[in-house]
């Protein structure tokens, strides 16, 4: 009996051995596991704590660049608000002149008018033409004109109920002033005296002709331009030995 305890006791043990070694055996395969998870744990914290880090540092460089952004849009809007005043500023200031410019134009075609009107009260003769007509470049162009396409200025008239004492053998001028009555370019000024109601009158004609009057006739000038002339008012008259025929203004554009 004492065999078969014994015998049995030391089968115990080598089961227990065994089980201790494979216990020991999955202990260590635990704890290696255990390293392994542990290793990665560390590796995907580490790896976590630098794309954190990145994230931090990107975020930082995120909120510079929204200071900056602010900051340039700021600058940018009053630049904006200032251009915005200073333009409703030349835009008031545009209109002030466009007006004053109106005004002025206005004036000078009044005074173009008024020494038309002096010159006609002033210096007219007994007899007057009728029909008298500007016309400016070719035959048919207006009064008004662009100052670039005026090559010739033709003016035509008629002289009716001519007084006997007149008829005969005449000379009749044509004589064109800016509206302050200077006489225009010409490469052969004429200067003559011409009688008045005021008395004689010195003048200076562009184009001079000679012409024998009747009853009635019908008349013209055409007189090619020496210098184009700028734009602006004139006046254009007809004058014989006895005064002033017809006048008439006209403008250049």
């Amino acid at each position: 009996m004492d065999q078969s305890w014994t015998a049995l006791s030391l089968a115990a043990a080598y089961d227990l051995r065994v089980e201790n070694e494979d216990l020991r055996g999955k202990e260590a395969t635990t704890a290696g596991l255990i390293a392994q998870k542990d290793a990665t744990i560390k590796k995907i914290r580490s790896q976590n704590n630098r794309e954190i880090s990145e994230l931090r540092t990107q975020l930082e460089e995120l909120r510079q660049l929204k200071i900056e952004y602010e900051t340039l849009i700021t600058a940018v809007q009053t630049e904006n608000e200032q251009l915005k005043a200073e333009n409703e500023r030349l835009l008031g200031e545009n209109q002030e002149l466009q007006s004053e410019n109106t005004s002025l134009s206005g004036q000078v075609g009044d005074l173009a008018k008024k020494l038309e009107e002096q010159i006609r009260k002033t210096q007219s003769a007994k007899f007057k033409a009728t029909a008298f007509r500007v016309e400016i470049g070719r035959r048919g162009d207006k009064q008004t004109l662009r100052a670039k396409k005026a090559r010739e200025i033709t003016v035509s008239f008629d002289l009716v109920d001519v007084p006997t004492s007149y008829h005969g053998d005449q000379h009749l001028y044509l004589a064109i002033t800016d509206e302050k009555g200077k006489p225009i370019a010409s490469s052969k000024p004429i200067k003559t005296t011409v009688e008045a109601p005021s008395g004689n009158l010195q003048i200076e004609a562009q184009q001079v002709k000679a012409v024998s009057l009747g009853e009635t006739q019908r008349l013209s000038f055409t007189y090619k331009l020496d210098e184009k002339l700028k734009k602006g008012n004139y006046v254009a008259a007809i004058y014989c030995n006895v005064g002033l025929l017809g006048v008439s203004s006209f403008r250049l554009n």
